[in-house]
């Protein structure tokens, strides 16, 4: 069930992993659309544009989950690549005893903050109790989304992305069957959304939980593999940490970003809203070439194979630059289509669309700058680097807020558009120019490995 990204060619490789992980992304995507489109028409618009008011607030923590178990199991990847097999059962057991301590001091504090920070982010009157039930629903539940994400992407790092995707079909459906059920049986509006996201969560995690028991030997955990290292921790810690507060530090910006939009009304936030559930739709290629990219590079790194790091990484640019023509199309052409799905009420339905199709015509023009941040930014924490994808981070916060701030004020609700835009090329820079450098000094040390091992290879012939 293993796949080794060490050997093979790169092409086949990358594309193997992705195209699966791609389709489960997509699947994904379908508890947070599924939830939208079925608020949107069942409930009304501005149900909608409450579960968008969340979003800030919903990916800070929830991507501290999925920076946290990424980061985790790319030392998980890393051993694997090294074929330290019991390297990766501790690894598994110490990611297994961090994500509960994650969960239970996140889960404390997102409750706790839900009202406030809704506050502070000018959420509208008509629309805050709804928010503020959906998102602190979405917190209780945590330890679902932080139980999935931790076996899924250990799956995906010893290169098995088709299992998380199976297990992601089966519970989207189950979201969307329980999203009706809830809110047309039961009428619980917003809340029954977000119970629906938590337990298809679960239940998808519970799946992948079964099938390792059954299909995975290397994943087999035996007490002694819980003993608490110091050593151990600490490197998990070290990758795991700056990936979560790379995510926190994004939506910190997008939070501010979102106070800006909230000043433009409610209509404006559900098209939006829907607007920002196409563009999520149609980046997924992104999302999944940057997850395959720091797999592939953590399980070359640890066979020190730095010339296929490279091969890999200009494999993986031409597909992004591919798909970013794609992606582009659908927001010009297909917008209006897709947003229509998420709005039906005939009051103030076309100023909602054309806010939506505002926002996706200029999102268009900027992906090519994404799918660079996602090739760069996932191959170098695949290579163990912290430091610069968190300061990545920050010059995103940086270029985020400033612009959400300014821009406005000359713009209107153009310079809120362009404030995402901004991120994504303020975060490029530093990303590019550390791989670069990166390279050129891995490329010596690269040479002498080489050397060393040929040398030791003809020893043992003669």
């Amino acid at each position: 069930m293993v796949q080794d990204m060490t050997e093979g060619k790169p092409l086949k490789m990358i594309l193997s992993f992705s195209i699966p992980l791609l389709i489960g992304n997509l699947f994904q995507q379908l508890y947070n659309m599924a939830d939208s489109v079925i608020v949107g028409r069942m409930v009304g618009m501005n149900a909608l544009a409450a579960l968008g008011a969340t979003g800030a607030i919903f990916f800070l923590i929830i991507g501290s989950v999925m920076g946290l178990t990424t980061g985790f199991s790319i030392i998980t990847a890393q051993r694997f690549g090294a074929g330290d097999e019991e390297g990766v059962r501790r690894s598994l057991a110490m990611s297994i005893l961090l994500c509960i301590f994650f969960t239970v001091l996140l889960t404390a504090i997102s409750v706790l903050t839900a009202r406030p920070l809704l506050s502070l982010m000018n959420t509208p009157a008509d629309i805050f109790e709804d928010a503020w039930l959906y998102i602190v629903i979405i917190y209780a539940g945590l330890g679902a989304s932080m139980y999935y994400n931790l076996v899924a992407n250990v799956l995906r790092a010893l290169g098995d992305g088709k299992t998380p995707l199976y297990f992601l079909i089966f519970s989207s459906i189950l979201n969307v069957v329980l999203d009706i059920y809830l809110i047309k049986q039961f009428h619980m509006g917003v809340a029954g959304a977000a119970v629906a996201t938590v337990i298809a969560q679960l239940v998808s995690a519970l799946g992948c939980t079964l099938f390792i028991s059954r299909k995975f030997p290397i994943l087999h955990l035996r007490t002694e593999h819980f003993r608490l290292d110091k050593k151990n921790a600490l490197a998990h810690l070290h990758v795991g940490v700056p990936m979560a507060i790379q995510f926190a530090i994004t939506a910190i910006g997008v939070m501010v970003m979102q106070a800006a939009l909230n000043n433009f009304g409610s209509v404006a936030i559900a098209g939006f809203t829907a607007a920002n559930k196409v563009e999520t739709l149609v980046t997924q290629p992104f999302v999944a070439i940057g997850i395959t990219m720091a797999t592939y590079c953590g399980q070359n790194r640890g066979a020190r194979k730095m010339d296929r790091i490279r091969q890999g990484v200009r494999i993986a640019l031409a597909i992004g630059f591919c798909a970013t023509i794609f992606a582009a199309l659908l927001n010009i052409f297909g917008g209006r289509f897709f947003t229509q799905l998420f709005i039906t009420d005939k009051n103030d339905l076309e100023n909602a669309l054309y806010y939506a199709q505002q926002y996706l015509n200029i999102i268009a023009v900027f992906y090519v700058t994404l799918a660079v941040l996602y090739v760069f930014r996932n191959s170098l924490q695949g290579m163990g680097e912290a430091a610069v994808p968190v300061f990545g981070g920050f010059m995103e916060l940086v270029a985020r807020v400033v612009v959400s701030i300014f821009l406005p004020l000359k713009l209107g609700y153009v310079g809120v558009c362009l404030a995402t835009p901004a991120a994504w090329i303020a975060a490029d820079i530093p990303l590019l120019l550390r791989y670069i450098f990166k390279m050129k000094k891995e490329a010596p040390i690269h040479k002498k490995i080489k050397a060393q091992e040929r040398n030791s290879i003809k020893q043992t012939n003669q």
